[in-house]
């Protein structure tokens, strides 16, 4: 019989060794921590634990009926140290509130890799979870609020992930922190079905490269999702309403997809800035009061398929020469006048975004007040007639007669409250 290789010898007897062990209300997790066997189960009863505790070995903590840990308003309430740790079922809560010192509901430390957060309730902590070059951890199904009564800047981010690989962020809801996801020199991530709202950003993500963004929902925020110097991204299938400012920030991004999006009822709709050879295709961009705002330089991308609807302005663009969108299969314009006589579903004269009029608009607000007057009317007539009149603009070679996505009407009246 041939012997059993080493490492899964070893395996086996962590296996046979580890144990399944009470703490009842009334005794010390700390010392029931400290006491454990790395590989060892901590299932927790229904009670109130006070403390900073701190996990220094591979370990599974699990709540039964949602006991809750409180770290009295000091320090870190957990602190991870160890790899191969697993929190789920508990109420975490009662952090510190030092921003120097990162004070979170749980501090995922450097090198404490393939950390897994389950189903635990993190409230009333600075941040919720401080996650520093830990890889692979996996932060599922949790519930994150931060302490709503302070100023947006005095508070922590939902989640702060920070020089991280093969992050796994998949169905929490975070709200009232500064920045629900805040994410940093983190890489190969998955952040899938969250909801993030009532903050600062829903997601702030920086220097951070092939993650994908999908089915997400971000709304009440002043800013939805904002993807800045990053770059090789996916982007699809979320949502991003009733933000105070942008919906889906693009600031500094190449190489990435953003497709199938629904951005609603924000000031906003995208806030596109310095971005090349991304593509942006199939979003439902409705009843925002500018849908897209075009800034420094944005070219070189391919923009296809999408619906503009409703928009107060389609395109919001100020730039040395014409940028075209929809060269390959066209975009639809709610506010398109053109025809199409031959009944293919494209129109047959080019949407132009903007003319002179509305430049000037941007430059001088209260000419707005002027709008249905004969003389600004003669004026757009008359950039439309003579070239040397004319603005550059967004130009579409091929508006759609009809609009892609069935789901426009239910989009819109999104606005963030109050607004």
């Amino acid at each position: 019989m041939r012997p059993l290789p080493i490492l899964l010898l070893a395996a086996l007897l962590t296996s046979a060794q580890a144990a399944t062990l009470r703490v009842k209300p009334g005794a010390s997790l700390q010392q029931a921590i400290s006491a454990a066997q790395p590989g060892d189960v901590l299932e927790i009863e229904r009670g109130f634990y006070q403390g900073n505790f701190v996990i220094d070995k591979p370990l599974t903590l699990r709540g039964i009926n949602r006991p809750t840990l409180s770290g009295a308003l000091q320090g870190d309430t957990v602190r991870v140290t160890a790899s191969d740790v697993t929190i789920e079922g508990l109420i975490v809560r009662d952090s510190g509130d030092s921003l120097k010192d990162q004070n979170a509901g749980i501090y995922i430390r450097p090198g404490a890799h393939r950390a897994v957060v389950r189903r635990c309730d993190l409230t009333y902590n600075l941040f919720g979870l401080w996650i520093e070059k830990a890889n692979d951890v996996v932060i599922e199904g949790n519930l994150i609020t931060g302490k709503r009564e302070y100023n947006s800047s005095q508070r922590g981010n939902g989640i702060q992930l920070y020089n991280t690989t093969g992050a796994r962020i998949i169905g929490n809801n975070i709200s009232f922190v500064r920045d629900a996801l805040y994410v940093d020199v983190s890489h190969q991530a998955i952040f899938r079905g969250n909801k993030l709202h009532h903050s600062r950003y829903g997601t702030h993500y920086m220097n951070s490269y092939h993650n994908l963004w999908e089915d997400n929902d971000s709304y009440y925020n002043r800013g939805g999702l904002a993807l800045m110097e990053v770059r090789d991204q996916v982007v699809r299938n979320n949502r991003a309403w009733g933000n105070s400012d942008h919906g889906i920030m693009l600031r500094t991004l190449q190489d990435s997809v953003i497709e199938n999006n629904v951005v609603a009822g924000n000031a906003r709709g995208f806030f596109i800035y310095d971005v090349e050879y991304a593509t942006l295709r199939n979003n439902l961009v409705v009843d925002n009061q500018v849908g897209v705002h075009l800034a420094a330089g944005s070219t070189r991308n391919a923009v296809e398929g999408n619906d503009f609807i409703s928009n107060r302005e389609q395109v919001r663009y100020v730039g040395a020469r014409d940028e075209v969108w929809g060269a390959q299969s066209g975009n639809h314009w709610s506010n398109y006048l053109g025809w199409d006589r031959d009944g293919n579903g494209i129109g047959d004269v080019p949407y132009e975004a903007s003319d002179l009029v509305d430049r000037l608009t941007w430059r001088y607000p209260s000419i707005k007040l002027l709008l249905a007057s004969p003389a600004v009317q003669a004026l757009r007539l008359v950039g439309q007639q003579f070239p040397l009149l004319r603005v550059p603009s967004v130009v579409d070679p091929k508006p759609r007669m009809q609009a892609n996505n069935p789901q426009g009407r239910q989009w819109r009246d999104k606005h963030y409250p109050g607004q």
